[in-house]
């Protein structure tokens, strides 16, 4: 039975849309904390201009930037790894929040996705003072 319909056998009052992207997932061969999520791109971004970007911070082995098979263009995230853990830092220290191409990117550490798992993420309430983690 495929994802999609083990959840709506689950919930069967509830519509569940799962985005497919068109290009296959990214597998850096480089410590998972050397892989960098890059989110907020300009759809005018291509994978030379993120490599560009990113390699004067140090050696850049990837470059992946998704793309919505839907619309036909970038999905405006991708990830970037660098040969080791202290070039992703730099690269991710002094990018975050600056613009490329005109819109500001917001630089994290990938996390890896683990075959037919759920991924938590934990995100900040919107409730009280904001700064509580919530599940």
């Amino acid at each position: 039975m495929d994802r999609t319909r083990a959840l709506t056998a689950q919930n069967p009052n509830q519509t569940f849309s799962l985005r497919r992207f068109c290009s296959p997932p990214m597998s850096c061969s480089s410590p998972s904390n050397s892989k960098l999520f890059v989110g907020g791109m300009s759809w005018s971004v291509d994978e030379k201009s993120l490599k560009d970007a990113f390699s004067s911070f140090g050696e850049v082995t990837e470059v992946k930037i998704l793309n919505d098979k839907a619309i036909g263009r970038s999905s405006g995230f991708g990830f970037v790894c660098f040969t080791n853990q202290p070039e992703a830092t730099s690269a991710k220290d002094a990018i975050d929040g600056k613009a490329l191409l005109g819109q500001p990117l917001r630089i994290s550490y990938a996390l890896e996705k683990v075959r037919d798992a759920p991924v938590v993420v934990h995100r900040l309430s919107s409730i009280g003072n904001g700064t509580s983690l919530k599940q």
